[in-house]
């Protein structure tokens, strides 16, 4: 069966040195999303991006998901189940330092709310890891812990490896691409979405993306939707 491997970088994107690009190079299935302003992290436009993404890949989709990214994916993720074969989400940037409008700053604007409450809390209904360090400048390891037992990840924690990112000396990263193959091996032969019921393509006003675009609506901030 044919599969895609779903490259989806954060914040700023992920330039040619990075590990992103990396992984990339070396695997023939590989595709990058596009569609996304990297320089303006809206949740919502994101999500939308990746999950179309998604839709449009050819079998089965592998996210490779960095920082701001994870999040994204994770949202998509929890509309398409039966389309993601699994995830590995690297250094997951913390909600809360995100509003629905972007980056957030919670000392000039106390009122602003976090991303946290958008952020799908079940389980992601595919075979996922979240790779955090134990020094990311953006996000503690305790809040990706979290986050990782909410989507029932596997936490593979790395040690000192910063944002995991070219700043951190993470351009090659052979034992990353070792993880990702690791995933696919041990899930080959799972089923694709949950096992307790079907059909689970989110459409319409009940799905997470849909959710959080109504929010982002409704925060006053200028969105086209793109349907739902």
């Amino acid at each position: 069966m044919q599969h895609t491997t779903l490259i989806i970088p954060g914040f700023h994107g992920s330039g040619p040195t990075h590990w992103q690009s990396w992984f990339e190079a070396r695997l023939p299935d590989a595709r990058r999303v596009i569609g996304i302003d990297w320089e303006a992290p809206v949740l919502a436009r994101w999500a939308g991006a990746v999950r179309d993404a998604i839709d449009r890949a050819p079998g089965p989709v592998w996210v490779v998901a960095h920082s701001f990214g994870c999040l994204a994916s994770v949202v998509a993720a929890a509309d398409r189940p039966e389309r993601v074969a699994g995830l590995m989400l690297v250094a997951p940037a913390d909600p809360e330092r995100f509003s629905l409008a972007g980056l957030r700053d919670s000392n000039a604007h106390p009122e602003q709310e976090s991303l946290a409450r958008w952020i799908p809390r079940t389980p992601l209904g595919a075979p996922s890891i979240v790779v955090a360090s134990t020094n990311d400048p953006w996000v503690r390891l305790s809040s990706a812990a979290y986050w990782a037992d909410c989507w029932g990840s596997r936490l593979d924690q790395i040690g000192p490896a910063g944002h995991i990112n070219t700043d951190s000396g993470h351009g090659p990263w052979p034992d990353g691409l070792e993880r990702l193959q690791a995933l696919q091996a041990a899930s080959d032969n799972l089923p694709l979405g949950p096992l307790d019921e079907a059909p689970h393509n989110r459409r319409g006003r009940h799905g997470a993306l849909a959710r959080l675009r109504h929010g982002t609506r409704n925060d006053g901030r200028l969105f086209d939707p793109r349907g739902s």
